[in-house]
């Protein structure tokens, strides 16, 4: 019998934005969300530090150099794709340092600048389309629509777990 240990994936994502409101978003050319639009980033390796995490997969999947200017949320996919992994995923507002757009061509095929109002016509995963609806809130996105609901005054999760303290 073949018992493989679950694990839960943490990543990083940049969302870079440039001086002009464009948002730097690429093709996918592999599973999760091939040929759809998503921002650069991926898994942190076992005793990376985040930050350091997210710089080289910027580099590694566009070529390019950012600066972090603060988290914007943090998403997560459960069961997702055909091995139902779970992934939580950490979005980073970056701004670009460098600007000569180099795809790897082994995850993503094209890297673009779009405006925002070029965004809603795209095809997005649900993570990139809720980071864009925090970082342009008046923008409407398709994809959006499939997200699980949460008031803003809500913590996602906040409320599930059993108190740690004992009624007295």
């Amino acid at each position: 019998m073949d018992f493989k240990k679950q694990a839960i994936k943490t990543s990083v994502v940049a969302c870079i934005i440039d001086s002009h409101d464009r948002v730097l978003l690429t093709r996918r050319c592999i599973e999760p969300f091939c040929s759809q639009w998503v921002m650069p980033g991926g898994k942190i390796d076992h005793g990376e530090p985040i930050l350091a995490a997210l710089h080289r997969e910027v580099r590694e999947e566009i070529g390019i150099e950012v600066h972090v200017d603060g988290l914007i949320d943090v998403y997560e996919h459960v069961n997702l794709g055909s091995q139902q992994d779970h992934f939580v995923i950490l979005y980073y507002r970056v701004s670009p340092v460098t600007f000569d757009l180099a795809p790897n061509g082994s995850e993503c095929t094209e890297a673009v600048w779009f405006s925002k109002d070029q965004l809603s016509a795209l095809s997005m995963p649900p993570g990139c389309c809720h980071i864009l609806g925090k970082v342009f809130p008046d923008l409407a996105l398709q994809s959006a629509a499939h997200l699980e609901i949460v008031t803003e005054d809500e913590i996602p999760g906040e409320g599930l777990l059993p108190s740690t303290t004992e009624p007295r």
